[in-house]
This record gives C-alpha cells, sequence and structure tokens, in this order.
C-alpha cells in the first residue's frame, strides 16, 4: 500500500476541550491503515465566529495514511460523532472538529472535501502548530508554513504547557 502523508487540524471548545483534542489525537492512531507520526503542542485560540462562546484547545496532528482522502475523512466524522459533535451554527462551539488540512500535495475539490483546507493560510491556530511540526512544508498554492506565518500574527494564540 502507498501511504501519504495527511495533517489533520484538531479544535474543541467544549466539555474539557484539552481532554477533548488530547483522545481524539489517541483514535486517529486507531485508523486503519493510518498512524499519526507527528503531534504539534496544544494551543489556546479565541474562537473565529461569534465571540460568545469558549476558547478552543487546537493541535495539528501528521499522519502516514493508506486511505483515500475521502475514506479518511469518513473516519475523522466518525471520531467527531463518538464525540457528540453537532453540527449547528456556523463556526459555533463543539465537542470536537477535525479537518484534513492538507493531504500529499494534492489539490481536491469535491462536494465533501476541500484540500488544502480553505482559509489555512491565514489561520494562525493551524500554521503555529503546522510550524512545529515542519515550517518548511510546502501548502499547494499557498507557499511555505515558515512564509506564511510571517505574515500571520499570533493575536491572542497561547502555546499550552500540555503537549499531547
Amino acid at each position: 500500500m502507498t501511504e501519504v502523508t495527511a495533517f489533520i487540524g484538531l479544535g474543541s471548545n467544549l466539555d474539557d476541550p484539552g481532554a477533548q483534542v488530547c483522545k481524539a489525537l489517541r483514535e486517529l492512531d486507531e485508523i486503519p491503515h493510518t498512524r499519526v507520526s507527528a503531534v504539534s503542542p496544544l494551543y489556546r485560540s479565541a474562537p473565529m465566529g461569534p465571540q460568545n462562546q469558549p476558547d478552543y484547545v487546537n493541535a495539528v496532528a501528521q499522519l502516514q495514511t493508506a486511505l483515500g482522502a475521502e475514506q479518511l475523512l469518513d473516519a475523522l466524522q466518525a471520531i467527531e460523532q463518538a464525540h457528540d459533535r453537532r453540527r449547528g451554527e456556523h463556526w459555533g462551539p463543539r465537542t470536537l472538529d477535525l479537518d484534513i488540512l492538507l493531504f500529499g500535495d494534492s489539490t481536491l475539490q469535491t462536494d465533501r472535501l476541500s484540500v488544502p483546507h480553505p482559509g489555512i493560510a491565514q489561520r494562525n491556530f493551524v500554521l503555529y502548530p503546522l510550524a512545529d511540526i515542519d515550517a518548511t512544508l510546502a501548502i499547494p498554492g499557498a507557499g511555505s508554513v515558515q512564509s506564511l506565518l510571517a505574515q500571520c500574527p499570533q493575536d491572542g494564540l497561547v502555546r499550552m504547557d500540555r503537549v499531547a
């Protein structure tokens, strides 16, 4: 089986967000034909959407997977469901959000999936954890993580002492 390197963004702001993210990191390693090869530290960030919700805990995981992109998406959505993810308000609070940020050097656009993840180049809660794993990583159509960081201020993003 040919393996692809994928990067997954994790976020939570409900029901003990740090524990939600750490549990999800362990569950990523249980996806068939997939293994976690690197994990960023945890970060605390202000919500992107409505501000009347708790801060988020975010991280990024690097995976090696033999699954296709949509198969991986199915597995991630099953983990979200196991964490009682409710899809309601856009950018609203959630127990767990798992996003495929990058899937190899692929650029994908389907009804269910866009890779690289839209907005990746402007989201500090994605770029800083990605840089912890590999600052030289190239994002198709956007440049290296390192070059994108130069244009993306931390703006309240806080690296947490607790490492996943």
